[in-house]
């Protein structure tokens, strides 16, 4: 026999759960704006239809239902759209921040421009043919050495902007380091909320939303794989259990390997080392990229190295450029701008021909490096040509040392390179004449001007054919080291400038392209986690109208209860 009241507590039910998807709906509103808020829904079910069985258990035909319950309070994400968006936001950072460090660099050499590099040479150039005209002209003599000067501080400024930077880079990838660190330490926080709460039942929809947060900002910086851990208890079927992060990347020997940043409570904390085997901090001279090393700060021996196929050994793990995924992640695009130690395929440094230092790769090095090569060929290819012509006095330069430019010898030749002192004193050593005692003679500054078209080879060598009795000079040693491959000084760094052009190209591009499908997957992530006003609205109304229909509902019970409580056996009255 069924209960007299059971109608009451049906609709009672419904008031219940109509009522927490309504307050469910106004959080979603609430949050509409909130960054990485998913939006929530009550997962409704009808409560059981059948009593427990036994003696006294009520028998009628059929089902009855009892009302509807609220089973779980459930965010709304989709697994494959989250992996989804955060490989491309780790493509997206590192395209964002190779495209940053370019631009800077672009900047720095203002190629073409008035004031660049390549101007201050044709002008240099300019400046010797004008005084091959009037080799006794006192003022012409003075622009040579200015034009010289302009061109040494062009290098000088470029070089040393250009190192700034770099220190910059490295600054940013200390703090990019320490911002990993903190993400990885916030996200064991969370799990171990998560752990506590989920066994006693709740679902810690906000708390999910936090650490996703955390995820997804942790792949801008590298990429990382998570795998989800049951709380255990009386965990809700819906709760998503703490999350096991790690990186993966592939050893020397081709092996597919993980290193456990996040495991539970415990974290690792990384350190970004240099050839020193200390942290790169962006101190000059650079301390290029040797490893990444991943330690355990909570000595919990549960974060750090885990080889695939074999059971757990956890313990401090090392990752060089050779294991890095290309093209992943911000603090990568770091690395490959600031600069790091090139290896073998063994994973052995590989050594410059001295055999005392590595080869370093990377943007900035490498522009570094080849910016310097132009200089320091430039000043010694000059200076010796310099040298075979004659003052205005009629001695031979190099008989007033013959040097044009100077240089340091510790430090780079493009950061160094200035004008000589004694010429900047006297411009009359200025060698313009090509035979002694012949002022008026300007052959040679024409060809000083004409080195502008020599191909710098191996092999290259100057002689002075115009003068009858050259003064005795020591044969060059050949080959000689500093050569421009067969260029000339400026194709070889308008080679240069063309080759940043390139990179710069293949940046915007590929930043273009992984901006764009970042903003697919970023509207199809939406379309399932976002909060829709309109649709919020729509439910809104949907759960109000089924409140007050169950209301309506109770009040039609309770005029039902009164004419049997107070109508009935009151026949005559």
């Amino acid at each position: 026999m069924r209960s007299t009241f059971m109608g009451l507590e049906a609709s009672k039910r419904g008031l219940f759960v109509q009522q927490s998807a309504l307050y469910t709906t106004g959080h979603n509103i609430s949050n509409a704006n909130t960054l990485g808020y998913s939006r929530q829904r009550v997962n409704m079910q009808a409560t059981s239809g059948y009593p427990y069985p036994g003696l006294n258990s009520p028998q009628y035909p059929g089902h009855m239902g009892t009302g509807v319950e609220a089973s779980s309070v459930q965010r709304m994400r989709d697994e494959f759209t989250d992996r989804q968006f955060r490989q491309e936001t780790n493509k997206l950072g590192y395209w964002d921040s190779t495209l940053k460090s370019i631009n800077q660099m672009e900047d720095v050499l203002s190629e073409p421009s008035e004031f660049g590099i390549n101007q201050s040479f044709t002008e240099f150039w300019k400046s010797f043919q004008d005084l091959s005209k009037d080799p006794t002209d006192s003022a012409a003599r003075k622009v040579v050495v200015a034009r010289g000067e302009s061109l040494a501080e062009a290098f000088n400024y470029n070089y040393t902007q250009l190192e700034t930077i770099q220190g910059n880079l490295g600054n940013e990838i200390a703090v990019s380091t320490q911002q990993i660190n903190t993400i990885l330490e916030k996200i064991a926080m969370i799990n171990d909320q998560v752990k506590t709460l989920e066994p006693n039942g709740y679902v810690t929809n906000d708390l999910y939303d936090a650490r996703d947060v955390l995820i997804d900002e942790l792949n801008e910086y590298l990429p990382v794989s998570i795998e989800r851990v049951p709380s255990g208890g009386r965990a809700s079927e819906v709760a998503e259990g703490s999350l096991t992060v790690k990186y993966n990347f592939t050893d020397n020997a081709g092996q597919r390997q993980s290193i456990v940043l996040v495991n539970g409570k415990d974290f690792a904390s990384l350190s970004v080392n240099g050839l020193n085997n200390q942290q790169i901090n962006g101190s000059l001279p650079a301390n290029y990229f040797n490893n990444i090393t991943v330690t355990d700060p909570n000595s919990s021996g549960k974060v750090g190295l885990v080889t695939p196929g074999t059971p757990p050994s956890y313990g401090p793990g090392n990752v060089t450029y050779n294991n890095f995924e290309s093209s992943r992640g911000k603090l990568i695009a770091l690395i490959d701008s600031y600069g790091y130690a090139q290896r073998d395929a063994t994973g052995n440094l590989v050594m410059q021909p001295s055999g005392t230092d590595p080869v370093i790769k990377g943007t900035y090095p490498e522009m570094m490096a080849d910016l310097n090569l132009v200089a320091k060929t430039f000043v010694e290819v000059f200076n010796e040509a310099h040298a075979l012509g004659y003052t205005l006095d009629g001695s031979t330069a190099s008989t007033n040392g013959g040097a044009f430019f100077t240089v340091s010898t510790t430090d780079p030749a493009a950061k160094t390179m200035k004008v000589s002192d004694d010429l900047i004193k006297d411009p009359n050593l200025v060698a313009a004449s090509s035979r002694k005692g012949e002022e008026g003679n300007g052959r040679w500054a024409m060809e000083l001007s004409n080195l502008q078209y020599k191909k710098i080879t191996e092999n290259y060598t100057f002689t002075n054919t115009f003068d009858p009795n050259p003064a005795p000079s020591t044969p060059p040693t050949l080959p000689r080291p500093n050569h421009l491959g067969g260029f000339t000084f400026q194709d070889f760094y308008t080679g240069m400038v063309g080759d940043l052009a390139v990179m710069g190209d293949k940046a915007i591009t590929n930043q273009f392209n992984s901006q764009t499908q970042m903003i697919t997957v970023s509207n199809a992530r939406s379309s399932m986690n976002s909060v829709s006003l309109d649709e919020e609205m729509t439910n809104m109304i949907t759960f109000q109208q089924a409140y007050n229909a169950n209301a309506r509902m109770i009040t039609v019970v309770d005029e039902t209860l009164d004419k049997i409580i107070n109508g009935m056996g009151r026949v005559g009255l």
